[in-house]
């Protein structure tokens, strides 16, 4: 890169020195073991520090103090020139946040067919054009790419570069780091893959307030955070007593005439809140199929039918409408000679399980389409008019 090309990073966040360099995060790795009860790690928030300021100070107009930092694990402590305009980020979880602030959405993701935006459309008054946005991920992932996108801020976990393809290593971080923008970001929506121990998981809402540290909206994230313990409250009494719920096997299928599937165990995660927070009983957590989860080794039906859930919910059909999934996947597995044996499938109870990447809205639309599939609730449970006026700035 000339000299030339670098000067024009004028807006360009860098690492602080010290202990918080980047090159001492990334042996951490970014997904971990752990206990995979289904708690509700979203009620646990711990406090977080609002961003703090050093050296000699300007004032933005939105308020902020520049230079700035924010801290996240397991980059450490980022400082920031200004208030980033352009950034990139991991997954949907991150850009739903970002929706969430009134932000522009991320000028890419790692897959951006897995950031469902037709969630949007359940909320009048938020929408998200999703056409020009790019995939980081193609056939690998090409540092030219991050030069092309030219970012203020990439939010992702370095170590997920590193550790889940080949190809990268610190020594690429690094560069992007030097060269385009920071790194901010924590590996949130899963946390099954046996990577590491002793890893910094943070809950949605608490990346969420990190982000908003990071572009100076924390006035929507505490608007966001009020709405939600009001939807936890609306959502309470709709979830029936433990032994009335009904058994819910949740797995990855495959193709639109599913014979094989990659179980998952209700666990951490953003990819889990709604089922945590809705009480499901894992039909899987007590069988020796537990053992596949994040093995990515797949089960058939026949290994299926001798557990025999109540209910089945799958992943991997978000992009289908429910009509759509019904016709399709819903009609395969009715015609099926095992498949149909399935109680689930006998009782129509084979639903679309919710995308892996939630965050603050497209988690209350999930958690309330879940609850009128599983439990019945007809009514609304969150405030569609009061979403829109936060993403607007109203709060």
């Amino acid at each position: 890169m000339s000299d030339e090309d670098g000067a024009r990073h004028t807006r360009r966040a860098y690492l602080l020195g010290g202990s918080t360099l980047l090159a001492s995060t990334l042996a951490a790795g970014c997904m971990s073991t752990g206990d995979q009860g289904a708690t509700d790690d979203e009620s646990d928030a711990t406090a977080t520090t609002e961003p703090t300021t050093t050296g000699e100070t300007t004032t933005q107009d939105d308020g902020l103090d520049t230079p700035y930092s924010v801290s996240i694990e397991p980059v450490g402590e980022v400082e920031f020139d200004s208030v980033p305009e352009t950034w990139v980020a991991n997954n949907g979880s991150w850009a739903d946040m970002g929706v969430a602030l009134g932000l522009e959405p991320p000028k890419a993701l790692w897959l951006t067919s897995r950031y469902h935006t037709q969630y949007y459309d359940d909320v009048d008054g938020v929408s998200v054009d999703a056409s020009d946005m790019v995939s980081l991920y193609q056939d690998g992932v090409s540092k030219e790419l991050f030069y092309e996108l030219d970012a203020d801020v990439h939010v992702m976990d370095p170590n997920f570069l590193q550790n889940r393809f080949q190809g990268w290593d610190q020594s690429d971080v690094d560069e992007v780091v030097e060269n385009v923008g920071p790194v901010f970001g924590n590996c949130i929506y899963a946390q099954h893959y046996p990577w590491h121990e002793d890893y910094r998981y943070y809950s949605l809402y608490e990346g969420f307030e990190k982000l908003a540290q990071v572009f100076g909206r924390v006035d929507r994230y505490e608007a966001f955070e009020a709405l939600h313990d009001d939807f936890q409250a609306n959502l309470a009494p709709a979830v029936p007593g433990s032994s009335e719920r009904p058994s819910v096997a949740v797995l990855w299928g495959v193709g639109d005439q599913p014979e094989q599937y990659y179980p998952y165990i209700i666990g951490d995660g953003t990819g889990f809140k709604h089922l945590r927070d809705l009480g499901v009983r894992d039909a899987l957590a007590e069988t020796s199929i537990k053992d596949f989860h994040g093995s990515r080794a797949a089960i058939d039906l026949e290994t299926l039918l001798d557990v025999d859930p109540e209910v089945l919910m799958l992943r991997g059909y978000e992009s289908k409408t429910r009509s759509e999934f019904e016709d399709t996947v819903v009609s395969f597995l009715e015609s099926h000679d095992t498949a149909s044996a399935l109680t689930a499938v006998e009782n129509d109870d084979v639903y679309r399980a919710g995308g892996l990447y939630q965050g603050p809205i497209t988690n209350m639309v999930l958690t309330e389409r879940t609850a009128e599939q599983l439990y019945g609730v007809e009514k609304q449970l969150f405030d569609r008019d009061r979403v829109a006026d936060i993403v607007a700035g109203d709060v």
